[in-house]
């Protein structure tokens, strides 16, 4: 019976061996250690055979059963890595020739502009805020010391829905929602998007991008919104831009400014985007109003604070000097590719 075992192990072996598909490869496995296969009738046998037999027979055979096992995986490991290395050789790529370069996407210079600032304030210790696009009258015009007779509510300015919620006028609405989340000291921005009826021209669009910002801490005041400011502005060109500061009357701030820039399309000469002034709007800021901490739950005996607006789009336009709004959303990739 010894002798049946190692012919058994023998046949086994050599057909496994021959064999290069794994499917048969598992036909013969089942046919030769299955339970109607060889061995399996040898070792339901045992029970007819004396005790030393038994033993003897009992070792073989399970001896048998692991060298099948082993023969078996040792097979399979084989086809397997036979089948891989013909599919490297049959997909294989030459790497020397020449290829034309893969088409790879870019920021949009209006995203580019964004994260810039956002990487400038916090090097100046703010952190950045959000908001939703569609706000509640609370947070984009009550919270800021707008009533409900200012003009801003005015349906020629903002986007209203049926259930009284507004598409954002502003990101100040950011900058309500955050005093309710943060107690002052605090530094923070609030980039995104804002929606007014506008009558679109060079330098006007009904959805366009603005970045709000706000200190709040004790002994707060108009040199440090104007430093800020210089710093700010310094960093984006890369140079002294000239810049004038006049009165501006704005319900969340006073007093307000209106923060001007020499226009740099045109070097101040005059032209369609500065509407022939040589300067252009660019930044509305201020000392936050007390009603406006009072809302955010601020102290006011012991807290001031200024806050400033600033237009991405038009910052953009400066510095690549674009004469018109409408192109950073034409989604024309002329244009856009120009800025990868």
């Amino acid at each position: 019976m010894i002798e049946d075992i190692n012919k058994i192990v023998a046949e086994f072996t050599e057909k496994v061996n021959a064999e290069g598909d794994l499917q048969a490869l598992e036909q013969i496995k089942a046919a030769y250690m299955g339970k109607k296969g060889p061995l399996t009738g040898i070792l339901k046998n045992l029970r007819n055979l004396s005790p030393e037999e038994k033993s003897e027979v009992g070792q073989a055979a399970n001896k048998a059963k692991t060298a099948m096992q082993e023969v078996m995986e040792n097979r399979r490991q084989g086809i397997i890595r036979a089948q891989i290395d013909e599919k490297v050789a049959s997909e294989w790529v030459d790497f020397t020739l020449d290829e034309d370069a893969e088409k790879i996407g870019a920021l949009h210079p209006v995203s580019q502009m964004q994260y810039e600032i956002e990487d400038i304030f916090s090097g100046l210790g703010f952190t950045v805020q959000d908001g939703p696009h569609c706000e509640l009258d609370f947070y984009n015009f009550e919270a800021l010391n707008i009533p409900a007779d200012h003009p801003a509510r005015d349906m020629q300015d903002t986007f209203y829905f049926e259930n009284g919620a507004i598409l954002r006028t502003h990101t100040s609405a950011i900058q309500a929602r955050a005093m309710e989340r943060i107690k002052p000291p605090f530094k923070i921005i609030g980039p995104g998007k804002v929606f007014r009826v506008e009558r679109l021209d060079a330098s006007h669009e009904a959805a366009f991008h603005q970045l709000e910002g706000m200190v709040v801490d004790e002994d707060i005041s108009v040199a440090n919104l104007i430093h800020t400011m210089k710093t700010l502005l310094s960093e984006i060109f890369q140079k002294d831009i000239k810049v004038r500061l006049r009165p501006g009357y704005f319900p969340f701030v006073e007093p307000g400014f209106e923060l001007d820039i020499n226009c740099q399309i045109c070097n101040g000469k005059g032209c369609s985007v500065c509407k022939q002034t040589g300067w252009l709007e660019l930044m509305p800021c201020g000392m936050v109003h007390p009603n406006v901490l009072k809302a955010g739950g601020i102290d006011t005996e012991k807290f001031t604070g200024f806050a400033f607006g600033l237009g991405l789009d038009r910052l953009v336009m400066m510095r690549h000097k674009i004469e018109d709004i409408r192109h950073l959303h034409s989604g024309d990739l002329r244009f856009s590719s120009q800025f990868k």
